[in-house]
């Protein structure tokens, strides 16, 4: 098996303080339980509510959990952002140092945007920062941003950074569109991750790479443990497990539902605060919940308060 198959990484959930600033310690902690499950660190991603922290904020956040002692090669921070400059200053900073890789949304306010348009950005990105470490995992989220990136704009991208761009998170919902990325770019060592653990084991039979998983923040070890023994006899049942966990948080507003359900198994209740405009989970959401998770067992193992 490929070294760089069988992986997890969570885009890590970002605590909040009364006053809605980020709590560097607990993150750090929440990072070190992930850590301790096998799981990598996609911190700044969609459900770290990356998109409502400052560039400052997630700079700072990023040096902070390096000198906690969190390994930069676990580390893979988002730093794609809207305009050119962020996305070049956010990638600059995470290069030096010595994160694994970036994950990079494209441009996402303006839609509609061309694949030659795509292309000149994320050329720009390579150029500016100008360093060989520099290792790109493309972020193709079109619920989300409405913004593809087709199969066309990444074969154009890899022929002319074949040393940058590296890989993608395909949280497009649609197998057939994560296969199809694996088929054209995997043989030539191009890294494919699926956006959700639906998808892991399908993935990995493909030839993809793992997946980054929005509830790997709470279901860390069952997923890390598919990653590692998708080969098993058992691994269908354990895609099953893990697909049904992954269903009873989507019945509810995603981030929401990851702080509620961290909140209450780490006994830490300011977990569960959100910047806004996102809300919290209200009284009635946060019971069917817990309904749900004590049902089927969930738990989430050494998250104790510290």
């Amino acid at each position: 098996m490929s070294q760089t198959m069988g992986r997890v990484w969570s885009p890590v959930i970002t605590p909040f303080t009364a006053e809605l600033a980020p709590d560097r310690e607990r993150l750090v902690a929440q990072c070190r339980w992930l850590l301790a499950n096998d799981v990598g660190l996609a911190v700044f991603g969609t459900n770290s509510e990356a998109n409502s922290l400052s560039v400052e904020e997630k700079i700072r956040l990023l040096d902070f959990l390096i000198e906690a002692g969190i390994p930069a090669e676990r580390l893979m921070p988002g730093t794609g952002a809207c305009a050119l400059p962020d996305t070049v200053a956010q990638t600059r900073h995470a290069v030096s140092k010595g994160v694994e890789g970036v994950l990079m949304l494209p441009p996402f306010y303006y839609k509609g945007v061309s694949d030659e348009g795509l292309f000149r950005y994320f050329s720009e990105v390579i150029e500016r920062v100008g360093d060989d470490r520099l290792r790109i995992y493309l972020y193709h989220i079109p619920p989300v941003s409405q913004v593809p990136l087709s199969l066309a704009l990444i074969e154009r991208l890899l022929k002319a950074y074949p040393n940058n761009i590296v890989g993608v998170k395909d949280s497009s919902g649609d197998l057939a569109n994560t296969l199809a990325m694996i088929d054209s770019f995997s043989a030539d060592g191009f890294q494919v991750y699926a956006g959700s653990e639906h998808f892991l084991l399908q993935t990995l039979r493909a030839g993809g790479a793992g997946c980054i998983s929005a509830t790997a923040n709470v279901n860390p070890g069952p997923i890390a443990t598919l990653a590692k023994t998708w080969h098993a006899a058992d691994a269908d049942d354990q895609q099953a497990a893990l697909t049904g966990t992954r269903k009873l948080f989507e019945r509810f507003p995603m981030i929401p539902a990851l702080k509620a359900a961290t909140a209450r198994y780490s006994d830490i209740e300011h977990w569960s605060r959100v910047r806004p405009p996102l809300l919290e989970l209200n009284e009635q959401q946060r019971g069917e919940l817990f309904v749900l998770l004590d049902e089927a067992g969930f738990d989430m193992p050494g998250l104790a308060p510290d």
